[in-house]
């Protein structure tokens, strides 16, 4: 079994495919169930828009050429909407402005049909592996901000400070507090937020900062 057998098999990951082309969809998703991953598939993108929620993982496999709404109008909502799921676009009519307009947009490959077998998994793989690396990002993201969540303003105050270069001698005079206060403060962050350092705080801070 490849590591995208096994990782597929223990967790929720599954291919989406969006193509209204039933022999298309077909022949994708024995290929993919072959190794084992799972599959769902839309004839069109108001079908996928219908289903799609929060807890999606694995990847869109999404073609240009939809009836309605197109795969590129698709991509460009569920980007406005931030959709997580990595994209891989296919089509059989691509050219080099809609490649570099779907990858600016945040695609993670562009495939054009007809396409290899290794080509399509070899993407699909990379899509799963950027998928799981993000929503590992996003689950400790989010335990560093519901640990925020429980200091108190003072002690948010003084995180900020200094995880952003200030000294306890700043922070104080800054705060009108003394410094045997500060370092008080201080120590609470520190547990609260089970920081093993100075520098593991610093690090858990520009995480929440990021988007």
């Amino acid at each position: 079994m490849t590591k995208l057998e096994a990782s597929a098999a223990t967790s929720n990951e599954t291919v989406y495919i969006v193509d209204d082309d039933l022999s298309v969809c077909e022949a994708l998703c024995d290929l993919c169930e072959s190794i084992g991953l799972r599959t769902k598939h839309y004839s069109s993108a108001e079908l996928f828009l219908n289903d799609q929620s929060p807890n999606m993982a694995g990847c869109l496999l999404l073609d240009v050429r939809l009836p309605g709404m197109s795969g590129m109008e698709l991509q460009e909502k569920l980007t406005a909407s931030e959709f997580t799921l990595p994209i891989i676009i296919m089509t059989a009519h691509g050219d080099i402005p809609m490649v570099r307009k779907a990858l600016k947009a945040g695609a993670v490959e562009f495939l054009t049909k007809p396409f290899q077998h290794l080509e399509l998994l070899q993407a699909i793989r990379q899509a799963f592996a950027y998928d799981s690396a993000q929503r590992s990002s996003r689950t400790v993201q989010k335990s560093i901000l519901l640990r925020r969540e429980t200091l108190s303003q003072r002690e948010r105050q003084v995180m900020d400070m200094v995880t952003s270069g200030l000294t306890n001698s700043d922070i104080a005079a800054m705060l009108d507090l003394s410094v045997v206060t500060v370092k008080l403060h201080r120590g609470q962050v520190m547990e609260k937020m089970k920081a093993d350092s100075f520098a593991h705080l610093v690090k858990m801070a520009e995480r929440i900062k990021r988007p």
